[in-house]
Formats: structure tokens, C-alpha cells, sequence
């Protein structure tokens, strides 16, 4: 039988949902070997409570179940100001940027229908994700996405930033 899946915005209704799948994401990370991101309690509830009450929250449904979140945001992103190592393919054009994908144990192929959703509401993504996290990166360069350069975040932290534009 094939499940179903759509995205739909979050409310916070949703928002321990979020919380339990992004706790999800961790724990795929730590297994992975990466232990460096979402450390310190990163997203914290507030950051998450922030995307949702901006409109940037979302959730992949299967069968009327949460099994995945991730923001997405309208750029700018004050971090992708300045990028070291090698420059955006496009630095002009608005772009949006998707954030704190997560997703449910033993789901997969959810992060190519995130970017197919994210690729029908914008022609410019950018993203970064943890030099531990070959997954993404894989995933990344898989679905077309360039890696860029270094980025920091507001706390200090390297990652590596990726974009498409088509």
C-alpha cells in the first residue's frame, strides 16, 4: 500500500510534534558519527515557537501523521552575508533558505520531497548543514546543489553552505 504524503504548514498545536521529531534528527546525527550539530539543547523550543508564529514552520504528513519538519525561510539570512572559501552562485536574487530538517525514525527519501516542495515556491535555495553531516551533503549534491563556501553562524560555529538556483 502507498502512503500518501503532503506538507502543510505548522501551528503550534504542532509544536511538541516538532519538538520530538527534531530530537528524531539528533539522534540519526549521533549515530552517524556527527556529534557537533544541534548540540547545547540547539533548536531550542523558542527558536522552533519563532519559525511557527513566522509562517517558515512545516510538517511532512504520511497517512495523518507528522513525520518530518523543517523551516523554511524567506531570505536574507544574516549568516549567509559573508561567505568564506568560495562565493553563492547567485548573490542577487532573493532566495529563501530551508532550516532544521528533521525527520521520524526509519523514513526515508523525505529531504528530496522536502526540496521538490521547497524548488515549487522558489528558484533560489540556500542551505548549510555540519561538515559531519555527510548525509545531507550527499543528499544535497544528489538533488543539484553546488557546495559554496564556509559560512558562520551568529555563534561562531563553521558550516558548510550549499545552493541551487534553476
Amino acid at each position: 500500500m502507498e502512503h500518501v504524503r503532503h506538507i502543510c504548514k505548522a501551528s503550534t498545536n504542532d509544536l511538541p510534534r516538532i519538538m520530538e521529531l527534531i530530537e528524531c534528527g539528533r539522534q540519526k546525527m549521533r549515530a552517524m558519527g556527527n556529534v557537533e550539530q544541534w548540540t547545547n539543547g540547539y533548536p531550542r523550543q523558542d527558536v522552533v515557537m519563532h519559525d511557527i508564529e513566522n509562517g517558515d514552520s512545516y510538517l511532512v504528513i504520511e497517512d495523518g501523521v507528522a513525520i518530518a519538519t523543517f523551516a523554511f525561510v524567506e531570505g536574507p539570512d544574516i549568516t549567509y552575508r559573508k561567505i568564506f572559501g568560495g562565493k553563492w552562485i547567485d548573490d542577487t536574487t532573493p532566495y529563501h533558505v530551508i532550516h532544521r530538517a528533521a525527520s521520524a525514525p526509519d523514513v526515508h527519501g523525505v529531504m528530496k520531497e522536502i526540496l521538490d516542495w521547497c524548488s515549487q515556491h522558489t528558484a533560489n535555495i540556500r542551505i548549510d548543514t555540519h561538515r559531519e553531516n555527510t548525509i545531507m551533503q550527499s543528499v544535497l549534491s544528489k538533488y543539484g546543489f553546488r557546495y559554496c563556501g564556509i559560512i558562520y553562524l551568529l555563534d561562531g560555529d563553521e558550516r558548510l553552505a550549499y545552493q541551487r538556483v534553476f
